[in-house]
C-alpha cells in the first residue's frame, strides 16, 4: 500500500479524484484539536508500518530457511566404494558389471571423474518450483496483512475515510435551501462533545437569566488554581460576590438561586473545597453557610459538607465518593448549587454522566443552619486546608443567575429531612397541573386562595405557587383552620401538611428568642 502524499495542503491528483480534495489555502493553520487528531492520526500509521515490516521479515526468514532447507535436501553425495575396487585398470573404465561392497551397481566412469554427475536441468526445476511455492505463500501473505490492517482501519477510526498524513478540505455540498457555511472537522466529528472548560448546552444556561461571573474576560484560557506559595486559606483565595439574592424569592423559586461551576480535579490531588458565606465574613473564613469538601483518599473517598458558626465546624455530612459521579481524574466535572428555603441542593454532572436528560443528578441537601441575609452572598475558593495544605484542583468557570427548582419534593437523598417538623399552619397541596408562564401562575393562586379563603380568617390565605411546578402551599390563619381544610377540602384536592422549611424554623427560632424563649408548634431544635 503506497503512503499517502506528505504534502497534506496540496493533495495529489489520485487523492483529490479518489476523496473529492481541493488545494488548502498555503497559509492554512490546524486548529489544536485538529493537531490533536492528526497526531493521532500519526501514530496509527506509524504503528501500520512497523507492523507491515515485521510481517515482512517474517515472510523473508521463512522463505531463507525454506531455500536452505531444499539446498541441502539437493546436495549431490558421494557413492562408497570398497577400497580394492579402487585401483586402477589398464583401460582406465570399470566393468559395467562391477558392484560395491554394499551390491550397488557401479556406472562405468573414468578415472580422473570419480564423482557421480547430477543432473543439473532436473535441480534447476526443481528449485524453481520451491521458490515459486514460496512466492505464492509470501503473495498470500501480503493479501492476508492488506485485509487485516482494513479491519484495523475501520475499528480505530469507527469507519471514518481513510487516513491522510494532514487535514484535508472537502468539497463543499451546496444546499440551495440553506446559506450557512458547512460545520468545521472537528464539528462533523466531535459535534456532540463539549469541550473541558466550557458549560454543556444541555444546562441551559440562558444570558437573560444569569450571567458568567468567572472568568472576568472572554479570553478562553483563562483559569484559576491555588497559588503555591500560600500559606493559609485566604493567602491568593478567589472570591466571588452573588450579587441581587434574596432568600424570600428563593423561598418560592424566584431570583438568582443558581450557582453553576465548572472544574478539573486531577487523579493525584488529595482534596479541594469551596464556600457560600456572607460578604462580613469573606475575609476571615469565621462563618461560613455551606461548605463543600471533596477528598480524595481520606475514609476511602468522600464528599462532606458542613457549615462554620462562630469560627467553629459543626457536625458534617460525608458522601462516599463511590456512590457519586466521578469527581477526580476526570477531564472536567460540573457542580449545581441551588439555594431554596429548605437548604442547599447539591447537583453533580461528570462528563460521562447521562442518568437523566442534563446529566445532573441530586446528590445530597445541605438544610439551613443559620438564617441566611436578605442580601448579597460570597462564593470563596479557599487557597488551602486549616492546616496550611495547598488544594490542587482548576477552576474554569462559575455561572450565578436564576433557574427552576430541580429537586423533587419527595427527594430522597442525604440531608433531606435532616429537620423534620410539620408546619402548624401550612398545607401542601399536590396532582396540581404544571405552571409555565406568569399569568398561570396568577390564575394558581387565585383559584387557591378562593377555594380555602373561610379558613384564612380576616384576612384570607397565604398561597405560594412555584412556576414549573405540580404543586403549592396554603398557609392558614391557625392551626385549627389548618386541620379542618386538611378533613372539608381532602376531596377536591390531595393535601397533607406540609414541612416547615429549615429556613422558616430558624426565623421562628429568632422570633422567640426575641420575644422571651416562647416558641410555637413543633420544636426546632436541630442538632
Amino acid at each position: 500500500m503506497s503512503a499517502p502524499s506528505s504534502n497534506w495542503k496540496h493533495p495529489s491528483a489520485q487523492q483529490k479524484q479518489k476523496y473529492g480534495l481541493v488545494d488548502l489555502p498555503d497559509d492554512f493553520e490546524p486548529t489544536a484539536e485538529e493537531t490533536v487528531l492528526l497526531d493521532m492520526y500519526k501514530t496509527v500509521q506509524t504503528y501500520e508500518r512497523h507492523a507491515a515490516k515485521l510481517k515482512e521479515e517474517a515472510a523473508r526468514a521463512r522463505l531463507a530457511a525454506a531455500e536452505e532447507e531444499f539446498n541441502k535436501r539437493m546436495k549431490p553425495k558421494k557413492t562408497m566404494r570398497a577400497p580394492s575396487e579402487m585401483k586402477q585398470k589398464s583401460d582406465g573404465v570399470h566393468s559395467s558389471a562391477e558392484q560395491d561392497e554394499y551390491g550397488n551397481e557401479i556406472p562405468a566412469f573414468r578415472d580422473d571423474d570419480r564423482m557421480e554427475e547430477v543432473d543439473q536441468t532436473t535441480m534447476r526445476e526443481r528449485r524453481e518450483a520451491k521458490l515459486e511455492a514460496l512466492r505464492i505463500e509470501v503473495e498470500e501473505a501480503k493479501q492476508q496483512k492488506q485485509s487485516d490492517e482494513d479491519a484495523l482501519r475501520q475499528q480505530l477510526l469507527q469507519e471514518q475515510e481513510p487516513i491522510l498524513d494532514g487535514p484535508v478540505m472537502k468539497r463543499k455540498r451546496i444546499d440551495e435551501t440553506n446559506d450557512q457555511a458547512t460545520k468545521s472537522l472537528i464539528a462533523n466529528i466531535t459535534a456532540a462533545s463539549t469541550p473541558p472548560h466550557e458549560f454543556s448546552k444541555a444546562l441551559n444556561l440562558s444570558v437573560t437569566q444569569g450571567r458568567l461571573l468567572f472568568p472576568t474576560s472572554s479570553e478562553q484560557d483563562q483559569r484559576w488554581s491555588p497559588p503555591a506559595s500560600a500559606i493559609g486559606p485566604n493567602d491568593g483565595a478567589l472570591k466571588i460576590r452573588l450579587a441581587g439574592f434574596d432568600i424570600s424569592k428563593a423561598q418560592v423559586g424566584q431570583g438568582n438561586n443558581t450557582i453553576v461551576i465548572k472544574f478539573m480535579a486531577p487523579a493525584q490531588s488529595k482534596r479541594f473545597s469551596m464556600n457560600i458565606t456572607t460578604p462580613e465574613y469573606e475575609d476571615n473564613l469565621d462563618s461560613v453557610l455551606f461548605h463543600f469538601n471533596p477528598r480524595h483518599f481520606e475514609r476511602g473517598g468522600q464528599v462532606v459538607l458542613n457549615n462554620k458558626l462562630d469560627g467553629n465546624w459543626e457536625q458534617h455530612i460525608a458522601l462516599p465518593l463511590s456512590q457519586l459521579p466521578l469527581l477526580f481524574g476526570e477531564a472536567s466535572c460540573t457542580l449545581v448549587i441551588q439555594i431554596t428555603g429548605d437548604g442547599f441542593d447539591v447537583f453533580m454532572r461528570a462528563a460521562d454522566y447521562t442518568a437523566v436528560s442534563d446529566g445532573l443528578v441530586h446528590i445530597a441537601r445541605w438544610e439551613h443552619r443559620k438564617e441566611l441575609p436578605a442580601s448579597d452572598l460570597v462564593l470563596q475558593f479557599p487557597s488551602t486546608d486549616d492546616y496550611g495544605n495547598i488544594e490542587n484542583w482548576i477552576l474554569y468557570k462559575v455561572w450565578w443567575g436564576h433557574q427552576d427548582v430541580r429537586a423533587k419534593p419527595d427527594a430522597q437523598v442525604p440531608g433531606v429531612n435532616a429537620y423534620d417538623a410539620d408546619h402548624p399552619r401550612k398545607l401542601f397541596v399536590s396532582n396540581l397541573a404544571k405552571l409555565f408562564t406568569e399569568a398561570d401562575m396568577d390564575v394558581r393562586k387565585a383559584e387557591l386562595e378562593r377555594a380555602f379563603r373561610k379558613y384564612g380568617g380576616d384576612r384570607g390565605v397565604s398561597v405560594i405557587a412555584p412556576m414549573n411546578a405540580t404543586y403549592a402551599f396554603i398557609e392558614m390563619e391557625n392551626e385549627r383552620q389548618a386541620d379542618i381544610a386538611l378533613t372539608e377540602m381532602a376531596t377536591q384536592y390531595k393535601l397533607k401538611r406540609a414541612r416547615r422549611s429549615r429556613h422558616e424554623a430558624l426565623q421562628e427560632k429568632r422570633a422567640a428568642a426575641a420575644a422571651g424563649g416562647i416558641t410555637t408548634g413543633a420544636g426546632t431544635t436541630w442538632d
